[in-house]
Parts: structure tokens; sequence; C-alpha cells
């Protein structure tokens, strides 16, 4: 499989040069390994999957590390995190070697837990994303960005259909122990046909016949393993009462693509679910770009109880503010953008801080972009546009 390059490279660059040990972590299958073995190609490599080699580390880990040549890759270290201890001791004996030191992970929580607890100053943690457009022009709604689909379409649903069933297996029984793998097989669908509306945890169980603790503690896998994106509301008010929950978005639109038994790009045109899949397209990807070049993940979206609404809501530099519409058609009407208009003016008018506000539709136009401006502070573009365009806000 060719090499795609990917944003996080200089950060992680930079970090190895100043810290002792790199910590990527992400879905399974996003690409962290092939990352990390192309940007140290001297690194020596063991995967901590394998069952005869965790046996052997847990028996004398120490002797373990002692017969590893550094710099080296651990592939997969919430399998066995208490190593981490051992890590460490090694790294205080000669903090000014750098980037020595470079791990993996699928989930987040366990291992994070062994970090805080053992590297805490030692390591540059970093998180990794399937493909985005940006980095390969192939990503799209239908498509998603996991490596495998994105360059080999033809194998997306056999690929899915995998994946689903290593997911289920293998990080969801060793999160916790669900007693029920049918039940949160179709949980998945389920949530996937709530794409991009307001969490409400009762209209889950429901159906499911489940309680909702059990729907939390769910909806807490599926983050721990960065499959969904929980995108919570704006933190200000402007004088309005907000609506509190998150909205509910997929990582990979492909994967929810899958789940809700699309199976081409023309039953993704008339499907009913194209502007929710978008919208998380869209959102995927300026959670991708921030994340990517070692920017805080910082969107949201606004409602309150009268009604008014805006998509999303992202930070730019020196406290200005992107309002952000998506829209999945190609022909644009001013009434789009006047939810957008009404809260810029809100904003903007606040007296104790008030903000500057960038404001932008984003569309699917038809060849060139033919509606640079439905008015005078709202600029219309693609999607690819948008994330050069807050980018170098």
């Amino acid at each position: 499989m060719p090499f795609s390059h990917r944003l996080i490279e200089s950060e992680i660059l930079k970090a190895a040069k100043n810290f002792p040990s790199l910590i990527v972590t992400g879905p399974r299958r996003s690409g962290k390994t092939t990352l990390l073995q192309k940007l140290f190609p001297k690194a020596a490599y063991y995967l901590l999957e394998d069952p005869d080699l965790i046996g052997r580390i847990q028996m004398d880990p120490k002797g373990f590390l002692s017969t590893l040549k550094t710099p080296v890759i651990l592939d997969e270290i919430q399998n066995i995190p208490e190593i981490l201890n051992y890590v460490r001791t090694l790294i205080d004996r000669n903090p000014k070697k750098k980037g020595q030191w470079l791990f993996t992970g699928s989930q987040e929580h366990s291992m994070m837990r062994g970090v805080t607890e053992s590297m805490a100053g030692r390591s540059a943690i970093f998180h990794l994303y399937p493909f985005s457009h940006s980095e390969v022009s192939k990503v799209s709604p239908f498509l998603g960005g996991y490596p495998e689909v994105v360059l080999k379409p033809s194998i997306r649903t056999l690929w899915f259909r995998s994946y689903l069933q290593t997911y289920l297996e293998r990080d969801v029984r060793q999160i916790t122990a669900v007693k029920d793998l049918a039940t949160f097989r179709r949980f998945l669908s389920l949530l996937a046909s709530r794409i991009g509306q307001v969490l409400n945890k009762s209209d889950l169980a429901a159906p499911l016949g489940v309680s909702v603790p059990t729907i939390t503690e769910w909806l807490n896998i599926l983050e721990m393993t960065s499959q969904i994106l929980l995108i919570p509301p704006y933190f200000e008010n402007f004088g309005k009462r907000l609506i509190k929950s998150p909205k509910i978005y997929w990582v990979d639109t492909g994967l929810a693509c899958f789940l809700l038994n699309i199976d081409s790009i023309q039953e993704l045109e008339k499907s009913p679910f194209l502007g929710a899949l978008f919208e998380s397209f869209v959102a995927s990807e300026i959670v991708k770009n921030q994340v990517g070049t070692g920017k805080p993940r910082e969107l949201y979206f606004f409602r309150d109880e009268q009604g008014l609404e805006v998509d999303f809501l992202a930070p730019l530099k020196g406290k200005k503010l992107a309002l952000i519409e998506v829209k999945s058609g190609s022909t644009l009407n001013s009434s789009f953008v006047q939810p957008m208009k009404r809260l810029a003016q809100a904003i903007e008018s606040k007296k104790e801080s008030p903000q500057e506000v960038s404001q932008y539709l984003v569309y699917r136009p038809i060849g060139k972009e033919i509606h640079p401006y439905l008015s005078s502070s709202v600029k219309s573009l693609s999607y690819e546009n948008l994330l050069k365009e807050i980018v170098e806000a």
C-alpha cells in the first residue's frame, strides 16, 4: 500500500526532538503503525498482541526491555500498559535521549490512564484519525477515510464488515463486559440513524430494551475508541437559554453509511440521511484538521430554546469565531444564512466581551463556486475551501 503523508507528521517529528517518548492513539486501522514506521525507519518494531510475547513481558518485563535496542516502536500498548512503569525508569536514567520510545494504542482510556500515571512529562501525546480529504483526495462522505477503503474502494463492504467484527470482539470486550454483542451491534446501527441529532439517551434505550446507564456506557466506549464525535453546545449564552445536550456525529462517515445499509454513491445521493452525513463529514474534517495541525479540538454547535440553530462554531486565532452552516445541496438560498446572521449579531453586540465573527455557508458546488457571497457578511464555499479559510484565519 503506498504511503500517504499525514498532517500530523511535522508535529510528531518536532516532539521526537524534545521528548523521550511519543504515544499515538486513535481508532484501529487509522494508520498509526504505518506512520511511525515511515517517520522512524530505523526503529525496531514489536506488536504487543501475540499471547506468547505478552506472557513473556508479564513474566519478566525488565528482561524483555533489556533486549530492546532503541528507538523502538511498541504497537498496541493498551494490551500491556504496566510495562510503562519500567520504561519510565529507563527514561529517567537517561532523560537527555529523545525520541527513543514510540507507542501506539487503539483504546484511549486504558492506555491514557497508564500514560498519566507513569509517563507524565516524559511523553508527547498525539491522536491520529483516519485520512482527511486534505491528506488523500479520495476521502469522501461515502468512502470515509480509513486507509484500506480509500485506497481500494472495491473492498469497502467486506472491509467494514470485518472491521465491525474485529471491533466488537476485541476492542469492546477488552474495555467492558458487554454481554450481548448482538444488541450492541443494533445499537451502532440505531446510533448511525441519529447522526447529526441532539443526543437523547432515552430515545436510544427504548427500542433496544436496555437502560439509559447502559446507553451511557456504550457511548463512552465509542468515544474511547474514536468512533463517534459528541459535539458539545457552545458555552457562551449571549443572553439566550441554550440546549445542553451534545450532537452525535461519526468520525468516519464511510462506516456510518455501511451501518445505514447505504451501498453506493447513488444510494447516498437519494438517502434521507444525505444532509446529516454530509454535516458529519464536515465536522470530522474540521476536527481532523485541528488535531492534525497541533491545535486543540474545538468544535461546537449552537441551539437555543427558541429554535435558533447554527451547525458549527469553531474558535479561530485572536479570539475570533467561525460560524458554519452546512448544506448538502448545490443550490443556495438566502434563507440558509439567516440563523447565522442573527447569532453573529448577538455575539458582536455582547457588551461584556464582543467577538469578531466570520460566517461560512458550506455546500457542494458543481464545477466552479458561483456563489462567493449570499450576503456581505457570509461566504459560501466548499468544505475543502472552508478548511483553507479557517486554517489561515
